[in-house]
C-alpha cells in the first residue's frame, strides 16, 4: 500500500498558492492508518524514547497512537492558553505566518529522552519550536520525526542538528 495514494491535495489552503497535504483521508482508512503509525514506529526501531512531544492537532494524532505502540509517554504541546497548569512558550514561524506553542513547565523529567513529533515538515519552526521547548525542560532530543516532509521548502535546514526521520517526502 502507498501511503501517499491515501493522502488528498488541497489546492490554495489555507490561502492561495499553498499545496495542503490533507490526511484525513489517510485516517478514515484503517489500513493506512495501521500501517503509517507501523511504519513510523519501524522508522525508530532501536530507539529508546521516554516521552513524545506533539503539537496539536494532528500531531496528537500519531503521537498518541505511536506512543502507545512504543510504550512511552505523550507530552502536548498547544497554542497559548490551552494548557492549564503553568506553561513556558515558544514563537515561531510557518510558511504562512506566525505562530506560539505552550509546554506544560512540569511535562517530563529532566535528562528524558523525547521524540518530537509533528505529522509535516513544511519550514521546520513548529518543530524547532518543540525541540526548544523540549530543551528548555532539560530534555535530551533523541529525533524529530514526520509522516510527511515537504522537501522543497527546505524544513531539515532549521531542525538539522537534530536526527530527522520522514515517512512520506514530497
Amino acid at each position: 500500500m502507498k501511503l501517499e495514494k491515501c493522502i488528498r491535495n488541497i489546492p490554495d489552503f489555507p490561502k492561495k498558492g499553498i499545496l495542503f497535504r490533507d490526511i484525513t483521508t489517510l485516517l478514515n482508512d484503517k489500513k493506512a492508518f495501521r500501517k503509517a503509525v507501523n511504519d513510523l514506529a519501524r522508522l525508530l526501531k532501536g530507539k529508546k524514547i521516554d516521552y513524545i512531544v506533539a503539537a496539536e492537532s494532528r500531531g496528537f494524532i500519531f503521537g498518541g497512537a505511536l506512543a502507545l505502540k512504543l510504550n512511552c509517554g505523550l507530552v502536548p504541546v498547544r497554542k497559548p492558553g490551552k494548557l492549564p497548569a503553568k506553561t513556558y512558550s515558544y514563537t515561531y514561524s510557518l510558511e504562512y505566518g506566525t505562530d506560539s506553542l505552550e509546554i506544560h513547565q512540569d511535562a517530563f523529567p529532566p535528562k528524558s529522552r523525547i521524540l518530537v513529533l509533528d505529522d509535516l515538515l513544511a519550514t521546520g519552526g513548529t518543530a524547532l519550536a518543540m525541540a526548544c521547548l523540549a530543551e528548555k525542560l532539560k530534555g535530551k532530543i533523541v529525533g524529530i520525526l514526520f509522516l510527511i516532509e515537504l522537501t522543497a521548502l527546505e524544513g531539515r535546514k532549521k531542525i538539522e542538528r537534530y536526527p530527522i526521520y520522514s515517512l512520506i517526502k514530497y
